[in-house]
């Protein structure tokens, strides 16, 4: 695409009222302006033949593959003509998935993920103006990368830190989890303040001396994570999160540490019907394809069939399961059928029900009231606060484990409660 600077369209406009002064005062000498025309036309052609043409431009980009919700990314291009760099302007488009702005330096660009899924960086545009700056060529460069935006693993890596500075690595090996479980790992000689019900007796009299017995984390347990993306899940909290980040965050970190320890993990992500299944997977190199996987979990506005993912989820199930489950619930009606329809998979698998405490009831709740209105308000939020509670307690009737936290601390609360099902033996 060809077309005039605004130095070509000044310099047009700027013998325009002299012509038409030589017009209307002197009109013998009207072939001045014919002139001028001409003159000013033949500088904007000469100037565009002298640039380069669109087909003689390389342009070169690199982006990454993925890329964090929130966290910056620079990337660059590179515009050259016959190996030469060229002064030009760069704009890139992406999808709505990537904010970009200007980076520091010439064709530089930063990039910062909005929200999760399939992000796309679709094309380059690319001006340039003549020698005489009275022309400008563009040209398109289509990009079309796919990018894969992900949850921001920057809290999940410190907290998984946190969470495994005992699980010392030396090499490839890691360091055998003793005293906890109930797989017997070895004998050793019984010291002062360890547990007596783990003296062995039998082997204690046999080499007249107090022996204990050792044990280590049983291991290889399968894990699912049923994550529903309904519509109420898509809602924001407090902290500007939905829901269904919050539970991704929570359940990458404690599938990080879940590979770490030998388990096997899967994701189930179901609303009206099921969005994903991955299957377990096994191993730490396993988590940079469960994030991948995770990234294209959608927001949607469907109403959650509990009925149907979760008779889904049971027929892919062989073995006893940890099946986490996040979800949240409306009215009493919706938490019934979703009771109903758990109550088949308790009688075989382990259930972790994780609830999202509600803040902003509560606050409600404990605010003190001003106005009528504000009384309304309490009243309502403390019966669907009640109701609630009931479902949390009617769920522990049953057999589950609850999960009871405000959002932003789901990911500590869940690993704590899967260290004491590892310590409980429950799988």
């Amino acid at each position: 695409m060809i077309y005039p600077t605004a130095r070509a369209a000044l310099l047009a406009g700027g013998g325009a009222i002299p012509a038409l002064a030589v017009a209307a005062f002197a009109p013998d000498l009207w072939s001045v302006g014919l002139a001028w025309v001409v003159l000013v036309a033949g500088l904007v052609a000469a100037d565009g033949w002298l640039s380069p043409w669109p087909s003689t431009v390389f342009i070169r980009m690199s982006a990454p593959a993925a890329m964090q919700v929130g966290r910056h990314n620079s990337i660059s291009a590179t515009i050259s003509v016959n190996e030469h760099d060229l002064n030009c302007e760069s704009r890139l488009e992406t999808n709505e998935f990537i904010d970009v702005a200007p980076g520091n330096g010439a064709h530089r660009f930063r990039l910062t993920p909005n929200r999760r899924g399939a992000g796309e960086i679709k094309k380059l545009w690319v001006r340039w103006r003549g020698p005489l700056g009275l022309v400008w060529k563009q040209c398109i460069k289509p990009i079309e990368q796919q990018v894969v935006i992900t949850s921001d693993m920057r809290l999940v890596e410190e907290e998984a830190v946190n969470i495994l500075t005992r699980e010392n690595l030396f090499g490839d090996k890691i360091q055998i989890d003793r005293g906890q479980g109930s797989e017997f790992d070895s004998l050793r000689e019984f010291q002062a303040g360890m547990d007596s019900r783990t003296i062995d007796w039998k082997h204690s009299a046999r080499h007249r001396s107090l022996l204990s017995r050792e044990f280590r984390t049983e291991k290889n347990h399968s894990i699912i994570f049923a994550i529903d993306t309904g519509r109420l899940m898509s809602d924001p909290v407090r902290n500007g999160l939905s829901r269904l980040d919050h539970a991704l965050n929570a359940a990458l970190l404690m599938s990080y540490v879940s590979l770490k320890l030998g388990d096997r993990v899967g994701f189930f992500a179901f609303d009206a019907k099921p969005r994903l299944k991955t299957g377990v997977v096994s191993g730490p190199n396993a988590f940079t394809l469960l994030q991948n996987l995770t990234a294209k979990i959608d927001y949607t506005n469907e109403e959650t069939n509990f009925t149907l993912g979760l008779m889904e989820l049971s027929s892919k199930l062989d073995r006893r399961t940890l099946i986490i489950i996040f979800t949240d619930f409306a009215d009493s009606t919706s938490a019934e059928i979703m009771l109903t329809n758990l109550a088949p998979l308790m009688k075989r698998h382990l259930i972790l029900f994780v609830a999202f405490r509600d803040e902003e009831i509560e606050d409600l709740i404990d605010t003190e009231p001003v106005e009528t209105e504000d009384v309304t308000r309490a009243v309502i939020a403390d019966t669907l606060s009640r109701e609630r509670e009931l479902v949390i307690a009617k769920l522990q009737r049953m057999g589950a484990l609850i999960v009871d936290t405000p959002s932003n601390r789901i990911g500590a609360g869940l690993v704590n409660q899967y260290v004491k099902i590892k310590r409980r033996n429950l799988l």
